[in-house]
């Protein structure tokens, strides 16, 4: 089976936040078949953060039961062969938040791309949230010029494609998110899944189901048709259903 959460966004715990995932973080370890899965890491949108992964260290492997490892491809020169043991020895790939357009670059030169497909394709859970999020999809909205500019424009950023969806994050949290999205659909083919912080994805194969580990936390079906924005939620249930109704304008 092929396995995706992508999460819109929200804490783990990191010094002086909470943690607001939980509930999601366990699907994911429930969706890798083991009590004990080995979680793999991958920090470069936020330049490979230390910090980040004591964090993630803390959350899933202390209190979780996950067997973390990082992989760190800014600090580290790897070749192309370590780089790939990691990734398909693994039983979840989770990768973090930040850069969401230096992450598919370096990823890209690296061919890390490619061997998250092969991961995909061999069944590894892939996950993360926020730049986390937006690297499984087609497209993203991202912030990441706001990293050397804070007033720049949010930009569309080219993920895996494993999606067939363009992606929005912190859809309730930032207030340029749906502003920005809006025009940015304005030029887009696609239909966009945008997602609340605490709010995720889950992908089988070609089925999906939204979940949340917080109750106002929502995901959007969000497209124009014949000159006309529509932003519809779309309903949690318990069954999966087919990601063509939602991919599908």
């Amino acid at each position: 089976m092929k396995k995706i959460i992508a999460i819109g966004g929200g804490e783990i715990g990191r010094p002086g936040h909470p943690v607001e995932t939980t509930k999601i973080d366990k699907e994911i370890i429930r969706l890798s078949g083991k009590k004990n899965p080995k979680l793999l890491f991958i920090p470069t949108a936020s330049s490979d953060s230390s910090g980040y992964y004591q964090t993630i260290f803390k959350h899933f492997g202390e209190k979780l039961n996950c067997r973390t490892d990082v992989l760190y491809l800014i600090n580290n020169k790897l070749t192309k062969k370590e780089i790939e043991n990691k990734i398909l020895k693994s039983d979840i790939v989770y990768v973090g938040g930040g850069n969401t357009l230096k992450m598919m670059m370096l990823w890209r030169k690296l061919n890390v791309d490619k061997i998250l497909i092969k991961a995909y394709e061999k069944g590894i859970v892939l996950s993360g949230l926020s730049a986390g999020s937006v690297c499984w999809f087609k497209y993203g909205n991202s912030d990441s010029r706001s990293f050397n500019n804070p007033k720049a424009d949010l930009i569309k950023v080219k993920g895996l494609g494993l999606i067939d969806a363009l992606h929005c994050p912190h859809y309730d949290v930032e207030k340029n998110r749906k502003k920005g999205l809006k025009k940015m659909m304005e030029k887009t083919k696609e239909v966009a899944i945008a997602m609340d912080n605490c709010c995720a994805i889950e992908i089988i194969d070609d089925k999906y189901r939204i979940i949340s580990s917080k109750k106002t936390a929502n995901a959007y079906k969000v497209y124009w048709k014949d000159n006309k924005y529509y932003e519809t939620i779309i309903k949690q249930v318990k069954e999966f259903k087919p990601l063509k109704e939602l991919t599908i304008k």
